[in-house]
């Protein structure tokens, strides 16, 4: 049986008839006669879906409770004229200046306890009950209003929840702080233990005495700051869930989502997930990066994960530069449309852009447009339209989704533990670490998929724990209970180091996974910043790969076998620094250094031939991606060529190239710098 959020997705994607394509819709900000073109060049570029309305919070109700929909009325009604849907915001991104003029404490305050003006967006306190009853007011106003509207197809809550305010420190947060805190520990002793509260002489008596971990003399407690960030992610998910119970009351059958930001921290989207009915997703890869999209892989993957393999919807990314990097570059011909089907590639059923006119004035103004600046007649208008009209080619692909066996463990609790202060280096930044392995599983031409520490890793044949500092000893439990039934485990340093509370695993690093790991760890010997940590292979006459960097362990073996051994300068020969352990029927891998890419890429392939795992397509030259979705009947294989040279490529079997409106069988391609190749199953 089906759940009304996966009815509620399959409808919007019978609505779109495919995958959805569009952007943000801006129309407030332009005058009638552009706001018909932008109709007329909507269709024309195959536009069905559009973000509408996502800071009119200020046009919609000019003074409190006094609502004026005319403006978006008309909107509406054009959009549906053209058949084009709505993703109708709830409006309550940024309050109105008659909302902070009427309540200033509304506004959110810093550790250091400087208030936050308006002037710019997300001006507001998660927790304060003026805001929250204000937004559920709006939202009550407007999906009463467009509850029966035609073009209505799917509801956006709020915007880039965290992105600015991603904590407040104001007496209404702390008291909304305390009760978090009585709600998940029951009583003062239960956090103390948490918290480990004895040291410094920080024991409290009574939950009121709390406050949130606001600037002090020195280190604040850690334990008190990753509840503390665990609390600022489920208030602003209190915001989101409020409105979302609006729109369920009003409007039942229509989809409800919010979009997330690639790479952001402070919203745990795992525990968003189940909030919603589709996850939603804005990237935006730096075109100077020739690695941006190994970046990017790695948050649609992550976004999928967390969705639990569901498709997803790419709501936002730039037509060609942004306005927020020190340096924005353009993308080259080609690039714009190589990532929009990287996305699709790996999940998203809907291809968006902000913005879709490029706005005149505002922060935003230097952020590209599907309609730039110049105009219609433009590069990047044309290459917009192209894209627009091969999506359309494709209506199979909504709904698809992927089947990986390699899953990298993540978990948002970690990102918050592992880059706390007082810690032996400021150096192990989460993303960065996980990007070590991802990486070159992302070049051994692998499906990935992203998960928690508590999923299910039956369906997984090789599992990556990359510096997973933070591990509860159940999740141990249950990743030495898949390397014991069969599984491949590469893990890597400063991994199960502490407990869900921030508390060392006492007995020697990595106490919970020392037995499935076969090694105990005594000490941790950071390596000084561009310090380079020499290497040895275990094997004899095998030539000594390249210098490590960042860490080392002092490593003592409990069974397992070295692969690798650290070469000095001040340490002996003998101390290993990548091993591999027979545990049960599995194997697993440690890794006590940060190697060389080269050498990371042998360790990775290692453990994947210990798993049994194979390309998504074997033989594919070096940077081109595969990926095959899959449906109840049919599947479609996505080749993309990230390089700038020319590759043919020979597939096992004849496929219909799908961008081709005729799907001609084909076997031999020839893929064109940042070239996409959309192949269907024999069916098709």
């Amino acid at each position: 049986m089906n759940s009304p959020a996966h009815d509620r997705t399959r409808a919007l994607g019978t609505r779109l008839g495919g995958l959805g394509f569009g952007g943000d819709y801006n129309p407030e900000q332009w005058d009638k006669a552009t706001r018909a073109e932008d109709l007329r060049l909507m269709n024309e570029a195959g536009v069905n879906l559009v973000n509408l309305a996502i800071f009119a919070w200020a046009r919609v109700e000019p003074a409190r409770d006094t609502y004026d929909f005319g403006f978006f009325d008309t909107v509406m009604d054009d959009l549906a004229a053209h058949g084009i849907t709505a993703d109708l915001a709830t409006m309550t991104a940024s309050p109105p200046p008659w909302l902070v003029a009427e309540h200033p404490g509304i506004l959110p305050v810093t550790a250091s306890g400087g208030i936050l003006s308006p002037g710019g967006r997300q001006h507001f306190c998660p927790s304060s009950p003026v805001f929250r009853d204000r937004a559920v007011r709006l939202v009550e106003a407007v999906a009463t209003h467009y509850r029966d509207h035609p073009a209505l197809g799917l509801w956006h809550v709020g915007n880039e929840y965290g992105i600015h305010v991603t904590e407040c420190f104001c007496d209404i947060s702390a008291a909304d702080f305390r009760r978090w805190l009585a709600d998940r520990y029951g009583d003062v002793d239960a956090l103390n233990d948490a918290w480990s509260t004895d040291f410094w002489s920080q024991r409290y008596t009574s939950f009121d005495q709390i406050l949130p971990p606001r600037a002090a003399p020195t280190y604040p407690n850690p334990s008190q700051q990753l509840d503390f960030k665990r609390f600022s992610s489920d208030a602003l998910r209190t915001c989101f869930a409020l409105e979302r119970d609006v729109l369920r009351r009003i409007t039942p059958d229509t989809p409800v989502t919010t979009n997330f930001l690639a790479g952001h921290k402070s919203v745990d989207v795992r525990a968003w997930a189940p909030e919603m009915d589709v996850l939603a997703l804005d990237s935006y890869p730096d075109p100077h990066d020739e690695a941006a999209h190994i970046e990017a892989a790695l948050s649609y993957d992550l976004l999928r994960g967390a969705a639990g393999g569901r498709p997803w919807l790419l709501t936002e990314q730039a037509p060609s530069a942004v306005n927020w990097r020190g340096r924005n570059a353009g993308k080259a011909p080609g690039r714009m449309r190589l990532w929009s089907w990287q996305a699709v590639a790996q999940g998203a059923d809907a291809v968006m852009y902000f913005q879709w006119r490029q706005s005149r004035g505002g922060a935003e103004k230097f952020h590209s447009g599907m309609v730039p600046h110049a105009g219609p007649g433009t590069r990047v208008h044309a290459e917009v339209r192209e894209l627009g009209r091969e999506l359309a080619l494709v209506p199979e692909l909504a709904g698809t989704r992927i089947r990986n066996e390699v899953a990298v463990v993540f978990d948002w609790e970690n990102w918050w533990a592992i880059e706390l202060d007082s810690h032996p280096s400021d150096g192990v930044r989460c993303i960065d670490r996980v990007l070590d392995h991802y990486a070159p599983l992302f070049e051994a031409g692998v499906g990935i998929d992203l998960v928690h520490p508590s999923a299910d890793l039956s369906p997984y044949k090789c599992v990556v724990l990359p510096s997973h500092y933070l591990l509860s000893a159940e999740n141990a439990d249950r990743i030495s209970r898949f390397v014991a039934d069969g599984g491949s485990l590469l893990a890597s340093f400063f991994t199960g180091i502490v407990d869900e509370h921030d508390r060392v695993h006492t007995g020697g690093y990595p106490a919970p996974l020392s037995e499935v790991l076969g090694v105990r760890v005594e000490e941790f010997w950071p390596a000084a910043v561009d310090e380079e940590v020499p290497l040895r292979a275990a094997e004899a006459g095998a030539p000594a790969p390249a210098p490590a960097s960042l860490w080392r362990e002092d490593l003592k073996l409990t069974g397992a076998r070295p692969e690798l051994f650290f070469a000095g300068p001040d340490w002996d020969e003998d101390r290993p620094a990548a091993t591999v352990h027979a545990h049960g029927a599995g194997a697993a891998r440690y890794v006590a250094t940060r190697p060389d890419p080269v050498t990371m890429r042998a360790i990775v392939d290692r453990a994947l031939a210990d798993a049994g795992v194979a390309p998504v397509l074997p033989g594919l030259p070096a940077g081109i991606q595969a990926t095959i979705r899959h449906g109840a009947d049919h599947d479609v294989l996505i080749l993309l060529n990230h390089t700038g040279h020319t590759h043919e490529v020979t597939l096992p079997a004849e496929r219909r190239n799908l961008l081709d409106g005729q799907r001609p069988a084909v076997r031999h391609l020839t893929l064109e710098p940042r070239g996409v190749a959309v192949l269907g199953s024999a069916g098709l």
